[in-house]
């Protein structure tokens, strides 16, 4: 035989109002109890209390803005104290019962702690303990993290950190003026082309390397990335892009031969319509792809391949940037030149010079040498 299930002849709201006028009447100290704490009636034994060795100490908050003592004070409306009641040790900080009459529940302050300084609206802590507090220094927004606030309890002094503020424009790794200084530092290295400088002051550099290299990210250094490569300076980057567009000629398509972690293809894609880049380590190719895949840029083709023999489907190119040292240019890179483009690479084992090809005419190119570098070799296949 099935039960039936129950139906609430009136509505759920009134069953709910009948509920809580035969629940229990509560105490005032269990009604003043703030939420999430246990009342205080709770704390009562019930009949004889189990001995304790370990002494308890009963904290209770200040009434009438008078400080707390440490002493227990009856309340009047209780005519005798049952000795089968127990003082309730304090179980969480800040949740008490306050007592009867006082207008609102004040946090109980522990002896030996100050109050928060940050507060909109801080009361002093007792002063019976002999404890000073200094005011926390103003924070200002743009001024970098905030000073430590000293706060001294007899002779014993501590540091109280304060909570940083959010970093404005200006402040941290992702803030535009901190990639507008590297752009600067790049200018003064001798890269003067408003476009490529731009294109520096765009591109999250400290997104392309580890998270423990990220406070070095905006400094003009080469940088480890994993299986023997790095990611160039980027004065270097700046140099070598700045060297494609000398000509005047517009960068419709661009080739680049080493993507590494992707860093100078995401630059490139500033300055040019498309950009192919080449990688010959899969997880680099890999981790390329997952660092420029936030930035959602459109004009970047990503190939996992050989990239001493480019790409002979796409060419010609406007342009092609090798960022790796061979002892020279391979020759299939040369035919994928567009005549009136130009080809920019690192020449050299040892001693390494950066070398400009300018392809001016079906079967001629020009060579250029201009400054000495340091890359990683040029090698065939693919790992």
């Amino acid at each position: 035989m099935t039960t039936p299930p129950k139906r609430f002849p009136l509505p759920l709201s009134e069953v709910m109002t009948r509920r809580q006028r035969q629940a229990p009447a509560l105490d005032k100290a269990t009604r003043a109890s703030p939420a999430g704490a246990p009342p205080a009636a709770m704390t009562r034994a019930a009949a004889t209390p189990a001995k304790s060795t370990t002494p308890t100490t009963q904290v209770k908050p200040a009434a009438s803005g008078k400080p707390a003592t440490g002493k227990t004070a009856s309340a009047s409306h209780t005519p005798t104290q049952h000795h089968g009641l127990r003082p309730a040790a304090t179980t969480m900080a800040g949740a008490s019962a306050r007592p009867a009459g006082s207008a609102a529940p004040r946090p109980v302050t522990p002896k030996g702690l100050a109050r928060p300084a940050s507060a909109p609206h801080a009361q002093p802590a007792p002063h019976g303990a002999g404890q000073a507090v200094k005011t926390a220094p103003r924070l200002v927004q743009g001024k970098g993290p905030a000073a430590p606030v000293k706060v001294s309890t007899g002779n014993t002094t501590r540091h109280a950190k304060s909570a940083p503020l959010p970093s404005p424009d200006g402040i941290g790794l992702t803030s535009e003026r901190v990639r507008g200084r590297m752009a600067e530092r790049v200018a003064a290295s001798g890269v003067k082309h408003a476009g490529v400088l731009a294109a520096l002051a765009t591109v999250p550099r400290h997104g392309f390397v580890d998270a423990g290299l990220a406070n070095q990210a905006y400094e003009d250094a080469a940088l480890p990335i994993g299986h023997g490569q790095t990611i160039s300076k980027p004065s270097v980057v700046g140099r070598m892009i700045e060297l494609l567009l000398a000509s005047g000629r517009p960068l419709e398509k661009v080739l680049e031969i080493g993507t590494g972690c992707g860093y100078q293809a995401a630059v490139l894609s500033c300055v040019a319509r498309d950009v192919y880049s080449i990688e010959r380590v899969r997880p680099l190719h890999e981790r390329a792809k997952a660092n420029l895949r936030p930035l959602r840029v459109p004009n970047i083709r990503l190939h996992y391949g050989d990239g001493r023999l480019g790409l002979p489907a796409v060419a010609p190119f406007d342009g092609i940037v090798i960022a790796a040292a061979g002892l020279e240019i391979p020759d299939a890179l040369l035919d994928q030149l567009a005549v009136g483009a130009r080809l920019v690479a690192p020449v050299g084992g040892e001693q390494q010079i950066l070398t400009l090809i300018e392809r001016v005419g079906t079967r001629q190119w020009r060579e250029t040498q201009l400054d000495r570098v340091l890359f990683v070799p040029l090698k065939s296949g693919i790992i």
